[in-house]
């Protein structure tokens, strides 16, 4: 095949994808689900009959693209929500993964006539919920969930995979190699685990660093910076014997908690990549999977996947925030957000690579699962947290018609601030507040309109003010306006 058609599949197959998603966004169908038949269609069983049958060039591949992912949603993640559940979300990532691979590993053995350590494999596989499904589920349907249960699923699936993918390996060495020591695997999982994050927040300080101390000629060198910050803090942090995929996750919620160059900037950029790398990578794990071998085996998928879904999952999230502040409705939503996507396909070729028995056979299976999950928790998740009463309005956000990019040396910053109702600035013009001369008010957004403000411009509640200012100015006046009025 030539470069040229290589290039027109490869670009008609993203083409196809990027509309296909205006259908998942209007019928409520998980995009990566669509990705995925996509992929199918065009592979060896489809109508494309594109024949792809590579599990070491599917898992670079997913390896990469999650990379990626994880960065992506990390420097979107707000350290200020994340710090209020962060040990909950620890807890769910390591215990919670360990309960639910120990579940589903018992099913298999003793429904499916799975060896004990066969049966683990597979549990450990499906054991963790998928980044880029959450990510891309809960933000495209612009759910609001109350409380913290947005943060908590969202860390949670960004950092769950250093879990899964230990436990897959480790099961993998315990079947090749009988001789090894749980001991050993023990102290594995504690040295990446410690290398990943101290890894991660290096990464993530030096990201910022050089963004704002190293004076690029061009912003178009900025995302390159970034993206080679991305793929050091995974590679090396690998090579040291930690998990690359945590070490990357936390990079981007440490460099996301600071402000640097070109920041926005830089998260559109890596909204886009993540988006990209998504497409690529259900895309191609749906051109690895054929069709006719799934069929086989779907009453052993349903098996697997409603224990998963209706007691692996449950199970783990109540024990594991039994001694938490979260009612049992939270509970139950959190359980029902137990997406499968990428990671348990991607994690499901280390068996194949490995040579075992029956990899096969478990690939299968995983997949299965992972179409069943996000056929029936994502097309569900809104009508369910409607039914728990756990969701909650988002407010709009306006898109403003200005873009503010800091420069080194200039300390202002470009924010908002929303003139509630009762408040001491509510009925009164911008000059009656006496804001000091390093507070600028640019912009003035009112409902659907912008309008340009003047020392006369009376405010009124819901009024959001783009104003410039320096932190510490800001959050003076901020505090300032938002006390109640008290009339004289």
């Amino acid at each position: 095949m030539t470069l040229e058609w290589m290039l027109i599949i490869g670009a008609g197959l993203l083409l196809v994808s990027v509309l296909m998603s205006k259908i998942s966004d209007r019928s409520g169908v998980p995009a990566l689900i669509l990705f995925l038949a996509i992929g199918m269609l065009a592979g060896s069983d489809g109508l494309g009959g594109i024949y792809f049958d590579d599990p070491q060039l599917t898992q670079n591949i997913g390896v990469i693209a999650l990379n990626l992912i994880l960065f992506a949603g990390g420097l979107d993640t707000q350290w200020k929500d994340v710090r209020l559940i962060v040990k909950h979300g620890i807890a769910l990532s390591t215990l919670g993964v360990f309960t639910t691979a120990m579940i589903v590993g018992i099913t298999a053995q003793y429904l499916l006539g799975f060896t004990p350590l066969q049966g683990l494999l597979l549990g450990a596989i499906v054991s963790s919920t998928d980044a880029a499904a959450v990510f891309s589920i809960l933000r495209s349907k612009g759910l609001g969930l109350k409380g913290k249960l947005l943060p908590l699923l969202e860390f949670e699936s960004g950092s769950n995979d250093p879990m899964a993918v230990f436990l897959t390996v480790g099961l993998i060495q315990l079947i090749t190699h009988p001789a090894t020591q749980v001991t050993t695997l023990l102290g594995t999982l504690v040295l990446q685990i410690l290398v990943g994050i101290l890894s991660g927040y290096l990464f993530g300080r030096l990201l910022v660093f050089l963004a704002n101390r190293v004076q690029l000629g061009f912003e178009g060198l900025y995302p390159v910076l970034s993206l080679s910050i991305v793929f050091l803090a995974y590679s090396l942090t690998s090579i040291l014997y930690g998990n690359g995929f945590l070490a990357v996750y936390l990079v981007g919620i440490v460099a996301g908690h600071y402000d640097f160059l070109h920041r926005r900037s830089l998260m559109r950029f890596h909204d886009g990549i993540a988006w990209l790398m998504q497409i690529t990578m259900f895309l191609t794990l749906g051109l690895l999977v054929f069709p006719s071998r799934i069929l086989p085996i779907i009453s052993t998928g349903l098996l697997v996947a409603a224990s998963l879904v209706f007691l692996a999952r449950p199970i783990s999230i109540f024990l594991t925030l039994l001694p938490t502040s979260f009612s049992f409705k939270e509970k139950v939503f959190i359980s029902w957000v137990g997406l499968r996507g990428a990671v348990p396909i991607i994690l499901a070729t280390y068996p194949l690579l490995a040579g075992l028995s029956q990899a096969d056979e478990i690939f299968n299976i995983v997949f299965f699962v992972v179409l069943m999950s996000a056929m029936l928790q994502g097309t569900t998740i809104p009508m369910i947290a409607k039914w728990l009463g756990v969701d909650e309005t988002l407010p709009a956000k306006p898109a403003f018609p200005i873009e503010y990019n800091p420069v080194s040396g200039f300390k202002n910053e470009l924010k908002e601030i929303i003139i509630e109702a009762e408040s001491m600035a509510e009925g009164k013009s911008i000059v009656e507040l006496g804001l000091p001369q390093a507070f600028l008010v640019i912009l003035i957004a009112r409902e659907n309109e912008f309008l340009m403000p003047s020392g006369g411009f009376v405010l009124q509640a819901g009024d959001t003010l783009i104003v410039l200012a320096d932190r510490e100015t800001f959050n003076m006046v901020d505090k300032q306006l938002k006390e109640p009025y008290i009339p004289q």
